[in-house]
């Protein structure tokens, strides 16, 4: 029988398979096999070669007897992001930077070289996608020390190799990883094959001659990065760069990281120019709360940092079967469980309303700490009430809700209560001392003896 010409690759795992599916048999994702020209190269058969294939045996070495390297980690000059990095770029690593169209990624990877290159650091820009010249007119808007970088326009994968090989730069930017190719590939740029070629390729170089490669990466529709799941394996850290283009504020996010910590956030705004670092973003977010009905402070922690945020909610009357659930910077299918409990152990029901949440400033919040704060803004929504603490000032909140109605503690609860009082607001509803939720709804509105009851 003929060996089949083309092969189908699923673009979410690489996965590859003789025919088409229309679910991946790897990752049971739904209508991702592409289908790619084969490599004409043969395969070395086992059987024929041995199972070492006639390579030479390794001795195994005790970790106690492998010379520790320091690593030296170079400083990008903005703190947000080294705090992320957990220090600074590591020499010889690959730094995925994945994010929605116009979010910043270009700008955020200019600035780096711009500072670095102000250092005294060699320094490489690799762009794919825009010409020298778009890249200039971003360079002045930035700043004056951004125009010295030195850029190639170029998407062959040998032509940007050979540039690094002679330039040997200490960091390079690529600008976008999917939009190289290798001739050596029949497939188009972007696919499985060329972009996990193109990865693997300059990890080599860059572990051989210790270049420090920032790959700005593609995200797809539902914010995830695109491309192979082993494009994220290869590189040694990820980043998620995060944040509304209608919006000023941009959050960077560490989701691997095999030099630091993936706990570890970095705050932005966006201006005219360039990206600047909000040391105290809680200062900015709560110098907006509006302290009206449906609005509540979450002291929130974001990596090793705290952060106040506001919560708000809407619940209005539908005529919609069912009504809708919107979550904005919250996830949806923890605002259902929230106005579960809410409904069953708090009397508070909203099964008939539509009900919109919204965390302010373009933040996003995945922890389990918001519940309470979603509850809390919930039901002073539907109450048309307020929620203030007794000096006037927005209530502040924490806690995690059990399908039973109590009120879970949290991690950083000291790191909470401390940011909380940093900015003058008191006390703080917790689950120190509020056990339960109908506990905690009765200190915020007033119903002491309901509060008794419970």
């Amino acid at each position: 029988m003929p060996r089949p010409a083309s092969i189908h690759v699923c673009s979410a795992c690489g996965h590859e398979s003789s025919r088409w599916a229309g679910r991946c048999p790897g990752c049971g994702e739904w209508n991702s096999l592409v289908e790619q020209v084969r490599d004409p190269r043969p395969a070395l058969r086992g059987r024929a070669a041995g199972a070492a294939g006639g390579a030479a045996a390794l001795k195994p070495v005790a970790l106690r007897d492998v010379a520790a390297v320091e690593q030296r980690r170079l400083g990008t000059g903005i703190g947000e992001l080294d705090s992320v990095l957990g220090g600074g770029i590591v020499p010889g690593s690959l730094v995925l930077i994945g994010g929605s169209p116009g979010i910043g990624k270009s700008t955020l990877t200019t600035m780096v070289l711009a500072n670095l290159h102000e250092a005294g650091r060699r320094t490489v820009y690799v762009s794919g996608e825009e010409s020298a010249a778009q890249i200039r007119l971003r360079a002045e808007r930035l700043r004056t020390g951004a125009l010295g970088i030195p850029v190639i326009a170029e998407t062959d994968l040998h032509t940007v190799l050979a540039t690094l090989e002679r330039e040997r730069p200490e960091v390079c930017v690529i600008d976008s990883v999917q939009t190289l190719h290798s001739d050596e590939l029949a497939s188009a740029a972007g696919s499985v094959a060329q972009v996990r070629e193109v990865a693997a390729r300059l990890m080599g170089l860059a572990k051989a001659m210790r270049i420090a490669v920032l790959l700005v990466g593609h995200v797809t529709k539902d914010g995830t990065l695109a491309g192979p799941r082993v494009l994220e394996h290869l590189v040694d850290c990820v980043l998620q760069f995060e944040g509304e283009r209608e919006r000023t504020y941009r959050t960077v996010r560490a989701i691997k990281n095999r030099f630091g910590s993936t706990n570890e956030a970095g705050v932005f705004e966006m201006r005219d120019d360039g990206l600047v670092e909000v040391l105290d973003a809680s200062a900015r977010f709560l110098g907006e709360a509006t302290r009206a009905p449906g609005s509540v402070v979450l002291c929130a922690i974001e990596g090793s940092r705290p952060l106040l945020v506001e919560i708000q909610a809407l619940v209005s009357s539908s005529e919609l079967v069912p009504p809708r659930r919107v979550a904005s910077g919250f996830d949806r299918n923890r605002l259902a469980l929230v106005l579960a409990v809410l409904g069953r152990h708090a009397g508070i029901g909203a099964g008939t309303s539509d009900v919109f949440v919204n965390v302010v400033g373009g933040v996003r919040v995945e922890e389990p700490g918001a519940d309470l704060a979603v509850a809390l803004a919930v039901a002073s929504a539907v109450r048309g009430v307020a929620p203030r603490a007794a000096d006037g000032q927005p209530l502040a909140c924490f806690g995690e809700l059990g399908l039973t109605g109590e009120l879970r503690s949290v991690a950083h609860a000291d790191r909470r209560l401390a940011e909380a009082a940093k900015f003058g607001l008191g006390p703080v509803v917790e689950p120190t001392g509020h056990r339960t939720l109908r506990a905690a709804l009765a200190h915020t509105f007033g119903h002491r003896q309901r509060a008794l009851a419970a």
